[in-house]
Order: C-alpha cells, then sequence, then structure tokens
C-alpha cells in the first residue's frame, strides 16, 4: 500500500503479459526473469521438444515447473484497484483532427460512432446506451467519420453518387438538382472503383517483386565482382612473388588496373542500384497510399481519396543486368602464369603485354548449360541421396533406407560422433553434390527446411548460426502450411507460390544455380539463387519441433 501512495507513474505495460499483450492472469516468472500469464506460457510450451523464453530466448531442459508467483500477483490486483485502468490514456482523447463525442462535458474523448438518428457523435462510454435501451435499437449507428456525409440541403444521409456531377448526393437531391443525371449508389461505385484499385494494387506488388528481384541480383553482382578482384591480386601476388625483381613494377600495373576495372564495374552496378532503390521506395509509398484507401470504409471518403490520386507512372523497362561469370578475373590469372612461364621471352623481345580489356576479363562466360524446363528433364539429372545417421540429430528417427527422417518425442541417447547436430533438430545427406543434381523432399505434417550445406557447416551449439540457413555455409527453403521463406547468411526472403507437399531441389554447382521448385502436377519455380560455391554441397532437412513431423527423399524413377 505504502508504493501505490508514491507519487510513481505505473506503466500497463509494465504488467502486461508478452504472449497475450493483457494485463497478467495468474503470473508465473520463469528462472531467466520474465513473467508471463500461466496459461500463456503453457501453450507456447506445449507441442514442443525445446523449450524457450519467448522474449529472450533461452532455452530450458528439461521443461520448467511453473509456480504462481504470489507477490506479483497481489500487486497486480493492488494496482487494478488504484485504478491503473481506470484513466483513459492520452491517446483516447480528441485530438485537433478527430470527432468528439457530443456528450463528453471538459475534455472530450474520441467519438467510435454517429447516430443517424440522434445526429449526434458518441464516445465508447456514452455510446452505451444505444446497445443497452431498447429505444436505441431501431437507430443507425454508423462509423463517426459519416458525420460530415449529412446533406446540408435536405438533412439527409448521402447514399448516391452522381456520375455527372462526380459527387455525392441524397436521395432528395436526386429528384431535384440532380434529376436526369447518370446516378447510381455509393456502394455501388465504390465497388466499381475498388476494383480499379486493386489492379493498380497488383501491378504495383508486382513492379516492386521484379525491382528486388533485381536489386538482388545487383547485389549478388557486386559481391561477386569484389570476391573475384579479390582472388586474382591474391594469386597474381602470389605468381609474381616468383619472379625476379624487374617485375615488382609490372605486378604493381597490373593490380592498378584490375581495380581500376573493378572500381567501373561496380560503380556502374551501384548506379543502376541507387535507380531500382528510387523506383522500389515511390511504388512502397504509393501502394501504402493505396492500401490506406481500400481499406476505407466511408464510401464518400473512398471517393474523395481516389479521385484525388495522381495517376501511376509507367513502369519503366527493367535495366539489362548482366549476370557475370563467376569467376571474373580468372583470364587475368592465366595471363600471369603465362607470362611467368615466359617471361625471359617476352622480355628479349620487349613485347610483354597484361590484356585487361573488358572483353578479356569482365566479358560474359556463360559456359553452363540452361537450366531444364519440364519435369521429365529434371529427372535425368535426378540423384539417389541418402541420410547421414551420424549427422542425425538425436530426436530424429532415420527410415526406409535412411532416406526419411521423423521428428520423435524424445531425444534418443546416440553414440557421440563429431559430426552430429547437437541442438538443432537437423541431417545432412550421406552423399556430397557437384555438377548438375535434382532430387525432391516429401514433407508430412507442419513444418520442414529444405536446405543443401558445406561439410563444415557447424553442428554445435545453441547460437542460431548452427541452423541451415541462419550462416554463409548454407541455404534453406522453410516450408509450412502458410507459406515460404528461403534463409541464406540469417537473411530471410519471403517466397510466393503454390503450396505442396513436394518441393523439388535442381543444382547445377559448377554454374553456381539452385533452384527450388513447388512439385505437383506441373512444376513452378519458387526461388532461384546465384551464388559460388567453393566446396561440394550436402542436402540437408531441418525440422523445429514438432513431434511427429516427417520428411522423406523421394525415389524418383
Amino acid at each position: 500500500d505504502r508504493i501505490l501512495d508514491e507519487p510513481v507513474k505505473l506503466e500497463r505495460e509494465t504488467f502486461s503479459c508478452s504472449i497475450c499483450l493483457d494485463l497478467l492472469k495468474d503470473p508465473v516468472t520463469i528462472s531467466c526473469g520474465h513473467s508471463y500469464c500461466m496459461n500463456c506460457i503453457k501453450r507456447n510450451w506445449d507441442g514442443r521438444r525445446i523449450h524457450r523464453c519467448p522474449e529472450c530466448s533461452q532455452t530450458f531442459t528439461p521443461r520448467p515447473v511453473l509456480m504462481k508467483s504470489t507477490m506479483l500477483a497481489d500487486l497486480v490486483e493492488q494496482l487494478k484497484k488504484a485504478g491503473l485502468q481506470a484513466a483513459p490514456a492520452d491517446h483516447c482523447y480528441a485530438g485537433p483532427e478527430d470527432v468528439a463525442c457530443d456528450v463528453c462535458t471538459g475534455r472530450k474523448l474520441k467519438a467510435l460512432k454517429f447516430c443517424l438518428i440522434c445526429r449526434a457523435s458518441f464516445c465508447e462510454l456514452h455510446l452505451q446506451p444505444h446497445y443497452d435501451s431498447p429505444g436505441f435499437k431501431k437507430h443507425k449507428l454508423v462509423e463517426k467519420k459519416l458525420k460530415e456525409n449529412i446533406c446540408s440541403l435536405h438533412d439527409e444521409v448521402m447514399k448516391i453518387f452522381c456520375r455527372t456531377d462526380k459527387q455525392c448526393i441524397c436521395y432528395l437531391c436526386s429528384v431535384d438538382e440532380h434529376k436526369g443525371h447518370d446516378t447510381v449508389s455509393a456502394a455501388a461505385e465504390r465497388t466499381e472503383r475498388q476494383k480499379e484499385l486493386e489492379v493498380s494494387q497488383q501491378n504495383i506488388q508486382q513492379r516492386i517483386q521484379d525491382r528486388e528481384k533485381d536489386e538482388k541480383f545487383l547485389q549478388q553482382e557486386v559481391e561477386a565482382i569484389n570476391r573475384s578482384a579479390d582472388k586474382v591480386v591474391e594469386d597474381s601476388g602470389k605468381i609474381f612473388t616468383e619472379l625476379i625483381l624487374c617485375m615488382t613494377k609490372k605486378r604493381s600495373d597490373v593490380e592498378q588496373k584490375v581495380r581500376s576495372q573493378q572500381k567501373t564495374e561496380v560503380s556502374r552496378v551501384k548506379e543502376l542500384q541507387e535507380k531500382l532503390e528510387q523506383e522500389i521506395t515511390e511504388l512502397k509509398r504509393k501502394d501504402a497510399e493505396l492500401k490506406k484507401i481500400s481499406v476505407t470504409e466511408d464510401h464518400n471518403q473512398f471517393l474523395h481519396n481516389y479521385s484525388s490520386l495522381s495517376p501511376l507512372s509507367e513502369s519503366t523497362d527493367s535495366p539489362i543486368i548482366n549476370i557475370r561469370p563467376l569467376r571474373y578475373y580468372e583470364h587475368m590469372t592465366a595471363a600471369v602464369s603465362e607470362i611467368r612461364d615466359k617471361l625471359q621471352e617476352l622480355l628479349r623481345m620487349k613485347r610483354t603485354n597484361i590484356s585487361l580489356t573488358g572483353n578479356t576479363v569482365f566479358g560474359l562466360l556463360s559456359n553452363s548449360q540452361p537450366e531444364p524446363k519440364t519435369r521429365a528433364d529434371f529427372l535425368k539429372y535426378s540423384r539417389e541421396i541418402t541420410l547421414d545417421p551420424n549427422t542425425a540429430h538425436g530426436g530424429l528417427l532415420l527410415t526406409a533406407g535412411n532416406r526419411k527422417a521423423t521428428v520423435l518425442e524424445e531425444v534418443q541417447p546416440r553414440s557421440h560422433h563429431q559430426d552430429r547436430f547437437s541442438e538443432w533438430i537437423q541431417v545432412l545427406s550421406r552423399e556430397s553434390l557437384t555438377g548438375r543434381c535434382y532430387w525432391e523432399v516429401e514433407k508430412k505434417l507442419y513444418e520442414v527446411d529444405v536446405a543443401v550445406a558445406y561439410e563444415n557447416n557447424r553442428r554445435a551449439g545453441h547460437s542460431g548460426d548452427v541452423a541451415f540457413g541462419h550462416n554463409d555455409k548454407s541455404w534453406a527453403l522453410k516450408c509450412n502450411k502458410k507459406g515460404y521463406k528461403f534463409f541464406y547468411n540469417n537473411v530471410h526472403t519471403t517466397v510466393s507460390g503454390p503450396l505442396s507437399s513436394k518441393i523439388g531441389v535442381y543444382l547445377d554447382h559448377s554454374a553456381g544455380t539452385l533452384s527450388f521448385y513447388s512439385v505437383s502436377e506441373t512444376m513452378t519455380l519458387l526461388h532461384r539463387v546465384q551464388a559460388i560455391f567453393t566446396q561440394p554441397l550436402y542436402a540437408g532437412l531441418s525440422f523445429f519441433s514438432t513431434t511427429g513431423d516427417t520428411a522423406e527423399l523421394c525415389k524418383l524413377k
């Protein structure tokens, strides 16, 4: 009681559960120090093998026994009695742009509804009689903004739209001032304009997706240019150290030219990126504006806002994006090696020349074959893949000749092996993957991550970078009943596409192409990655913690 007498400002959020966002009910405090409603944290942990704090993600094994915090429960009850919920928050009071309650005295609250019979706006408190008293049952309540939709001439609600004059009118206006005009109901006009708005939204969203994909390709190109430039500098340095001192100056010249060309290429791509970013920003702003208008319940307000929209600019053609070769400077390294072998002859002839033209170093080297189109084409590259028991987490059961993995209810004791995943429910294939490969994964129940990873992907530790897709050594497509997300280096991308229980994976290791497909009667591309694979890859499966979740590497005919 003494605490409640102090002039301390207590916020509702301080005593709210971060799961249900309401004041704590039967509060419990877990060992990491965070508090939740007992039922909320129980529901959060039910059905999971790994129990984590929703706020700090600390894990607990075994599942903690929850005990009600009596002191915290008493404090919440005393705070309720002391008026923690009694006074309206500042955001409940009407501001300059809000409609105020017509009944409130003093500082007025925001109005929630407008009564067409009473011709008045009411806040939540003064609106209650309209719900409780039989005398108000025939009154029509509408959104508060419709207070402005009463015809100033006839004191009637304006439910008609005059297409001739492009304005909302009441029924009396339609037989008087607007007699003979082209009129329809405001709702009908709103429906027609809503369709136009949805088409515009779809157009903008598609353009945003296209530009974001272009931007991603450009970013990958920048990274590839930088990696290739760094590698050629390193390789040329090793070669030039074998040469006599007279080649020191030549070495410096080569490095300078490579860096100059690198700067030129990166500058070109950065310029395209900036243009795309500007257009994406503008499209997102326009999309947000359209979304705001699309949810307007007031037909008249919607039509007014829609008619004031500025026209959408024409879509510009995407810049020509040249996906550069995986090794930008491999010819440069070959040229330097040739110089090393023929140095004495070239020096005598005084014809030493290292070609650094764009055609030699930065030209397109499209050596990779085109990606298959039909499932029959993909099956030509199918691989028989099995799961490696030595890598399987103890919570997985491998069956069907080590092609099928199922999440167990309890972790089973397994022999220690340096390749085994100890914390994350994951498994890798026994076979390494190079060249062109295709395989399919069929999932059941809730969720599975279909992945590829290097052999040196970490196996132990609680940190997230062990999980597939959360480091730079693995790529993962998360598949569940709601949709798809692609993860690489702890960055995720939302992926759209038809939901399917079967996912096809196509890898062209030498070309640096990794593609995921939704497989049903047809194959639909979900996501494609362009990367530089420096090691053989292994197929991977990762599960959350839902008992019974299953994924199987399909036998392909």
